[in-house]
């Protein structure tokens, strides 16, 4: 039976993160939460403050939507997880320089994982030539 949808990124078998990172179904492609990318071992760090890890992360939202066939400029709705709500003003500066053609609907919500992340973003985006 085929499956309804396609899975964008697997994760490997045993990853600490069992969840794919995006799927596309009905002309949208739905991303799943994603900080700033952080790997010390290669040299990536996710950045100290929480302007930088916003600008990563929607950088590595939107290569995720690319590989989709879409990209940030197709976002109808996102969703901003932030670990401190003093970081809200400057995640909201640095969020609105990735939507030069208009905000899409958001959500904001406080989230707490194994992580030092201080922002994560998921996001519903037209895949495609979807209009």
């Amino acid at each position: 039976m085929t499956r309804p949808f396609d899975i964008i990124g697997h994760p490997d078998p045993g990853e600490r993160r069992p969840f794919s990172r995006a799927t596309r179904a009905g002309g949208l492609v739905f991303v799943s939460g994603h900080s700033a990318p952080h790997d010390p071992s290669r040299g990536i760090r996710r950045g100290a403050t929480a302007a930088e890890q916003t600008r990563e992360a929607l950088a590595m939202v939107d290569g995720i939507l690319r590989e989709a066939g879409s990209s940030l400029d197709r976002a109808v709705q996102v969703t901003m997880l932030i670990t401190d709500p003093a970081d809200y003003d400057a995640c909201n500066a640095e969020y609105v320089k990735h939507f030069p053609n208009g905000l899409p609907a958001r959500h904001t919500a406080r989230f707490g994982v194994p992580t030092e992340a201080k922002v994560a973003f998921a996001c519903i985006a037209l895949a495609g030539d979807a209009a």
